[in-house]
């Protein structure tokens, strides 16, 4: 398959080559004929891509304040690392999309291979789109036409707010793309309509389809020509679909708006608001959210859950049945908004006139790939290496973010042979895969494990997926690394157990190894060197200021992340152990009691693990302190001295003898040195670096945690 993508750090496009996505549940894989640039986000997002950083600074200032945040508790130089990588992400460009189904994934079974599809994929000859994002196109609506449903249905949602009625006059400020489907629209509900652009030729085009027109660019005052489009009243509503930084949009609405009149915003405009213009005449003002109802619920996107009709009429997917049958039916003509037409592989030429043109519109790119081409599950990216008989030859399955920021380079530094990288979709694969130096890309993860030329394989995905890859990696006679945690369930743990405990019955029998790496980080290995003279019992108090993360994130999600503690607070259980020295003997938990006010209280706990030595200790997981506090704090008493660490950056001791400090200039969890060892014993065939006993315990003890928390009140 072929996608293009947006460099958003230096600015350009390129088509991309990739694995063809897997199909899903709950997803459609389809095969691309048409697809439609959207002038205004897209024009937008190319812009700011190659803007520079002060400009990308200006234009986010939200950003900036996180950014600054990040500073004061992660470092400088550990913050630059993630600004970089975030602006190295290229962006997919595209959502209106039209194309043939290829392939049905469970629970889409409303659709069937070869229907007529539209759905808001990306510019790529091969997408994968969720069900509820889909539908079906009537016979007498071309591709050219349905590939302005997406668009379309963003004016719409705008005018289901709006609540326009019959006889009622209505503005809409800003012609572009969808400022003209949504004079079409108001026209086809009976309302008489005034529209407001700089550009002539766009006002053209709404007279055309039946609107009146002001062009403040020519002198007219567009207060005063919707005063008198409203026959003196007032207008019943408007509809801003531009996009500019100015206040006027907004403000000129309110001045031409009759009393209780409707403000939406479709665009993207300033917002500093007059009360007075509001307050006067009791003014309504409403944001749209893009295509509907459903829009950034991860349970109707991602899961397939769709609301009841009965009490959610129109949802992004009827959205986008409405517009096809307003097509179908004749009230919606898009004919004459397409202006230009480009092979999908000339998709450069189209993005070079969308910034040079402001006046273009319907951009449209064809697409007529060999069938050969879409469906090919694995890529080259390099010509293999040539591997010795000890190298530690790995498959990663999982280009995400942690994966592709701190564990590919980590392998890599450590001197891991990087032979393929799967991943569901594909493209992030081939991004990340040609950067480090991967031979090929892939969206075949059984073929991979089972590939006799990688003895190791990476495991970097969503937790529940965790204890299958690494059951199939272990059948397999591989290697396993896992990113945390090994397991979300018992009945996950205690399989995976019995699986290991086979493997190691055989000749050349795999390494385990989970991605604990603070334990590996130079100032706890400085820590741990100081304990151990210490012959007495010591107490522990550790403190993860973690953040909040919205209830409907996946971590969050019991089935597919396992929760924070199991996914995060691991990380702590795991290096209090190390640190103890000794087996955890004792359990005991306690999170915040249920309330209204909080929406997930397991994120805000308190862990006492007691050891077999008499040593006991305290982790504080809390999702709900300040942002600017450290967010990891270890402290140890013993002795008569304490040890206090913050942020893996600074590192006092407190009346321990020979000992003050270790400070680093740059924060240090201990990435680079965990993988190194990893791959260290393969090289070399030594144990691996944490041993399996201490794995499993960790593990078994976290989800011990998870569901003491969970059966209290």
């Amino acid at each position: 398959m072929k996608q293009v993508l947006q460099d958003m750090a230096k600015g350009g496009n390129t088509i991309v080559e990739a694995p063809v996505p897997q199909v899903t549940k709950n997803h459609l894989v389809i095969n691309t004929a048409t697809t439609l640039i959207s002038a205004g986000t897209e024009r937008m997002l190319v812009g700011f891509g190659k803007s520079n950083l002060v400009e990308k600074a200006l234009a986010q200032p939200d950003k900036v304040k996180m950014v600054l945040e990040k500073v004061k508790t992660d470092g400088l130089m550990t913050t630059v690392d993630a600004v970089k990588s975030k602006l190295a992400q290229p962006l997919p460009l595209g959502y209106c999309n039209v194309g043939v189904v290829n392939s049905v994934g469970n629970g889409a079974d409303s659709f069937k291979v070869g229907d007529r599809v539209v759905s808001n994929g990306p510019h790529a000859d091969v997408v994968r789109v969720a069900k509820n994002l889909v539908a079906k196109i009537p016979d007498n609506v071309t591709d050219e036409e349905a590939s302005f449903t997406v668009v379309g249905s963003i004016g719409l949602q705008g005018i289901r707010l709006a609540n326009p009625t019959m006889g009622e006059c209505f503005v809409v400020t800003g012609v572009g793309l969808i400022g003209l489907l949504t004079v079409q629209m108001l026209r086809a509900q009976g309302c008489r309509v005034l529209a407001i652009d700089f550009e002539q030729s766009k006002l053209d085009l709404a007279k055309q389809f039946g609107a009146e027109t002001c062009n403040p660019g020519l002198g007219e005052d567009p207060v005063a020509a919707g005063i008198a489009f409203s026959r003196g009243h007032g207008v019943d509503g408007v509809i801003i679909t531009a996009s500019t930084k100015s206040n006027d949009p907004v403000t000129q609405a309110a001045r031409m708006s009759r009393k209780r009149g409707r403000i939406i915003l479709v665009g993207v405009i300033g917002l500093e608001l007059n009360r007075a213009d509001f307050y006067e005449k009791e003014l309504t003002f409403q944001v749209s959210c893009s295509y509907g109802p459903g829009r950034y619920d991860p349970s109707y996107e991602e899961q397939g859950n769709d609301y009841p009709l009965a009490f959610v009429r129109w949802t992004e997917q009827r959205n986008f049945e409405a517009i096809l049958d307003m097509m179908a039916g004749g009230q919606l003509d898009v004919r004459p908004l397409i202006d230009h037409r480009f092979k999908f592989e000339d998709a450069s030429k189209a993005y070079e006139l969308l910034t040079t043109d402001k006046s273009a519109l319907g951009i449209l790119l064809q697409f007529s790939s060999e069938e050969s081409s879409r469906h090919e599950t694995t890529l080259k990216l390099q010509e293999p290496l040539k591997y010795k008989a000890n190298d530690p030859v790995v498959g990663f399955i999982g280009a995400g973010n942690y994966a592709s920021r701190m564990l590919i380079p980590a392998f890599k530094e450590a001197g891991a042979r990087l032979h393929s990288i799967s991943t569901s979709g594909g493209i992030n694969g081939v991004i990340h895969g040609e950067k480090a130096g991967f031979s090929e890309a892939t969206t075949d993860t059984q073929s991979m494990i089972e590939n006799e030329s990688i003895n190791t394989i990476a495991i970097v995905t969503r937790h529940n997926s965790h204890a299958y890859f690494v059951q199939q990696a272990l059948k397999a006679g591989k290697n396993v690394f896992v990113e945390k945690p090994l397991a979300i369930t018992h009945e996950e743990l205690n399989s995976l157990k019995s699986v290991y405990e086979d493997a190691i019955k055989k000749d050349n029998a795999p390494k385990l190894m989970v991605g604990f790496n603070r334990r590996f980080s130079p100032q706890v290995q400085k820590m741990k060197s100081l304990l151990e003279p210490i012959k007495e019992p010591k107490s522990f108090i550790m403190t993860m200021n973690a953040g909040s993360i919205p209830s409907d994130h996946w971590t969050q999600d019991y089935a597919v992340g396992g929760g924070r503690i199991i996914g995060e607070a691991c990380h702590f259980i795991d290096l209090m152990r190390f640190l103890a020295g000794t087996e955890i003997v004792s359990v005991q938990a306690r999170r915040m009691g249920d309330t209204n006010s909080v929406d997930i209280t397991e994120d805000k706990a308190a862990i006492i693990l007691g050891f077999a030595d008499g040593s006991f200790g305290t982790i504080h997981y809390l999702a709900n302190g300040a942002a600017n506090f450290p967010k990891e704090r270890v402290e140890v008493f013993a002795a008569g001295g304490t040890l206090q660490l913050d942020n893996f950056i600074k590192l006092k001791g407190f009346s321990w003898k020979g000992f003050n400090k270790l400070n680093l200039w740059k924060q240090d969890k201990g990435q680079n040195a965990c993988s190194a060892a990893f791959i260290d014993s393969i090289s070399k065939g030594t144990q691996a670096p944490i041993p399996a006993s201490e794995i499993f315990e960790v593990a078994k003890v976290t989800i011990d945690i998870a569901e003491q928390l969970r059966l209290q009140q």
